[in-house]
């Protein structure tokens, strides 16, 4: 595993230099000197796009999609002129993923090992000592914006232990940042605004009176957060007037004409899922503007693809000419809860959504369907209004790499979620599994470098991989300008794209789910989610609005289930317990694993899997319980050999009675897991991650607890969520020692 380590990460200079030579080649050729074409830097600019919560189910591209996939013509188009990667893996949930989008590096080296929450410490969010892309892609000239979803840190828009506070992303190296810092967007808004009690409402905005009698309207006033109102009534334009107000930012009383004061019900700081939410905006300077639902600028309400994509297009065309740039467009869509996106965002002809409630397992996919069409829309504009690509005369989308020096990357950040998941694929153990189901992502790379596009490329690649090919792209080795300290797990990508006869460059592929470091005074609350008629249950969510804005049941500390004892339960076990021993006894639960680790080869795939188990014999609860699961796979089209534990398909082949080939492949996988996870060794008291324990420690120390009041830093070493005397005395007793390992 050492010497595949070792080999993974070295670029070859000629293919990582490829990018620009290509380029170089164009502007000898006379390329940017036709007036109508892009300007041609040697330096390739770098478009970035992340789709949340979309694996490769939902897409007909990959030959899945179900009966009734999206329609991404986009995506396709880029595709055709580009590499189309069939073999990605993912972590199985999103924070780990973008960290390493950024960093490179396997989630048991940086402790972001799950999507992160605001109750999480520091220690599990992006440390400030990692050579991210954009530090690294400045150090040779490169600006960076990112635009839409962040979340590598935890949110300091509420309860936290974030110690960039609202500045995390430039702190990350970015110059320029528009977006959101939560996981996803937040609840559906089903008062619509305060005009309504809750519930009312399940899409977040009024219908029509056909489509609901006793709470819909045909005509009313729609009122903005400027102070502006206007009155809309149903016509060929404005179908729905209720929903045309919302996408205008608007909340409409229904059955009204507009007043000289606006009615005390209406309450523009509620947040609305897609509609209405905080955004916040990083600047070059270090400033940070956070923008609520009812700042009197509206530039938190709309529709959030749409503001994700205008201030991609806005920072990406007002860049120096002749100055390369990396923009990442991290689009919020398809993320729960899934909201009917604005027609006008929408590929031609397609029918708006007509249903009226939002929240229900049997609308999901036709919302699902619509947000990722959405996505794949936004992509395009992006492309087109930056000069990336055109438009045919017909208005359908036109992509030639050759025609500008930009490289375009498109993937998911883990799979689809619950319900949202297409068949032959496993709802049941989809997003925050390391089965194929939760980590089994698109990847879509197009640029001039392309040798041959249109090829598939069915070689392991990993979302760490992302990291050496932005570097690649900028003509750099990774790993050359990390520091030795720091170990990196980023594969070469470059060289599939310029070489169509590349040999596989990864013999394993790696992901992994755990626990993020909570302070031991956390909130450790139980939460039993419905997943098509099995539940689970998880301690993932430290509050109870969470857990029930997920359509949880909360079992922790305030629960108001039938005869749950206060303080509630903080264990899965305990929830079980009570199930077990109610009147009548009731059906337990399933248990999401503590931790979730999976590799594999070409052929096979090793789970392991860590978690609590309640034993019904003896009543007791089995602590951190480890066990293995072992299954042949495979990417077959339209059907693949899709990894599932139990029920009439599972093909778990476990651990006993295997053949000479399944056993050689065994054991051969579990060595390879061993030594990923041998290969993170603590140092205690290396907080800057130089290597070393030494004085730069305990004078960074000082600064980040001074900064936070002494609250959680990455110089927290104890986990109590505190920077202080303790973890200095942990410095000290360590100084002088060098680490182990790269960590």
């Amino acid at each position: 595993m050492q010497h595949f380590i070792a080999r993974s990460i070295q670029t070859p200079v000629p293919l990582a230099m490829a990018a620009a030579a290509a380029l170089l080649a164009l502007v000898a050729a006379g390329c940017g000197s036709n007036s109508s074409e892009p300007t041609v830097s040697a330096a390739p600019n770098i478009l970035f796009f992340v789709i949340d919560d979309v694996g490769v189910d939902q897409m007909k591209l990959y030959g899945y999609g179900g009966a009734t996939p999206p329609r991404t013509p986009v995506i396709d188009a880029i595709a055709a002129q580009g590499v189309k990667f069939t073999n990605t893996w993912a972590m199985p949930e999103c924070s780990p993923s973008r960290a390493m989008y950024f960093n490179g590096r396997y989630p048991i080296r940086t402790n972001i090992t799950s999507a992160i929450l605001s109750t999480d410490l520091a220690n599990s969010q992006m440390s400030p000592y990692e050579s991210t892309t954009p530090k690294l892609l400045k150090t040779v000239g490169y600006q960076n914006g990112l635009f839409g979803k962040s979340h590598f840190s935890g949110s300091p828009l509420g309860p936290n232990n974030n110690p960039y506070g609202n500045t995390e992303v430039s702190q990350l190296g970015w110059d320029k940042f528009v977006g959101w810092f939560d996981g996803g967007p937040r609840a559906i808004d089903t008062t619509a605004g305060g005009i309504a009690p809750p519930g009312t409402y399940q899409c977040g905005y009024v219908p029509t009176s056909a489509a609901d009698t006793a709470n819909g309207a045909d005509a009313g006033a729609c009122y903005t957060v400027d102070g502006g109102c206007s009155e809309v009534s149903v016509s060929a334009t404005t179908p729905v007037p209720g929903r045309t107000c919302m996408e205008r930012g608007g909340i409409l009383v229904p059955r009204t004409s507009c007043a000289a004061t606006r009615p005390a019900t209406v309450d523009f700081s509620k947040e609305n899922a897609y509609y209405a939410g905080t955004l916040v905006r990083n600047d070059p300077d270090g400033t940070a503007t956070v923008l609520s639902p009812q700042d009197s600028a509206g530039k938190g309400r709309g529709y959030r693809t749409i503001i994700e994509a205008d201030a991609a297009v806005g920072w990406i065309n007002s860049r120096p000419a002749g100055t390369p740039w990396m923009a990442t467009v991290a689009l919020s869509s398809a993320h729960s809860p899934y909201q009917p996106p604005p027609v006008s965002a929408l590929p031609a002809n397609t029918k708006p959504f007509d249903g009226l409630s939002c929240d229900k397992d049997n609308v999901a996919r036709e919302l699902m369907n619509q947000m990722i069409e959405s996505v794949d829309q936004a992509i395009g504009r992006v492309l087109v209004q930056t000069g990336v690509a055109t438009r045919n005369a017909d208005g359908s989308f036109h992509y030639d790499p050759a025609r500008s020096n930009t490289v375009v990357v498109i993937t998911g950040d883990n799979g689809s979620y619950l319900f949202t998941v297409k068949a032959p694929f496993d709802p049941l153990h989809a997003k925050a599994y390391a089965n194929q189901t939760g980590v089994w992502v698109p990847l879509v790379v197009a640029g001039p470098m392309v040798v041959s596009p249109g090829r598939d490329v069915d070689a392991m690649l990993n979302v760490a991989d992302l990291y050496a090919l932005f570097g690649e792209i900028a003509g750099m080795n990774v790993r050359n300008a990390v520091p030795a300290s720091r170990a990196v797990d980023a594969s070469p990508v470059m060289p599939y794209l310029t070489n169509p006869k590349q040999a596989p460059i990864r013999s394993v592929n790696f992901t992994h789910l755990g626990d993020n470091l909570r302070p031991v005074t956390a909130i450790q609350g139980a939460c039993v989610l419905s997943i098509g008629p099995k539940q689970i249950c998880t301690t993932l969510f430290p509050q109870q609005k969470l857990c029930q804005s997920e359509g949880g049941q909360w079992y922790g500390p305030g629960s108001t289930l039938p005869g749950v004892p206060q303080p509630g339960f903080s264990s899965c076990c305990q929830v079980n317990d009570f199930l077990v021993n109610s009147n009548p006894p009731l059906p337990m639960t399933d248990t999401l694993p503590q931790i979730q680790q999976a590799v594999r080869n070409n052929d096979y795939k090793l789970l392991r899997i860590v978690g609590e188990r309640y034993d019904t014999p003896t009543q007791s609860c089995k602590v951190a319980e480890e066990r293995f699961e072992f299954y042949r796979i495979d990417q077959a089209v339209p059907v693949p050999l899709i990894d599932r534990p139990d029920g009439p398909l599972g093909n778990n082949l476990g651990t006993t009675n295997l053949n000479a080939e399944q056993q050689a492949n065994y054991t051969k996988l579990l060595a390879e897991l061993k030594t990923i996870n041998d290969s993170v060794v603590a140092c205690p008291g290396d907080g800057n991650l130089d290597g070393v324990v030494n004085a730069q420690d305990l004078i960074d120390l000082e600064k980040w607890a001074k900064t936070t009041a002494g609250k959680s830093t990455w110089f927290d070493f104890n986990f109590d969520g505190l920077t202080d005397a303790a973890d200095r005395a942990i410095v000290t007793a360590n100084l002088g020692k060098t680490c182990p390992k790269p960590r």
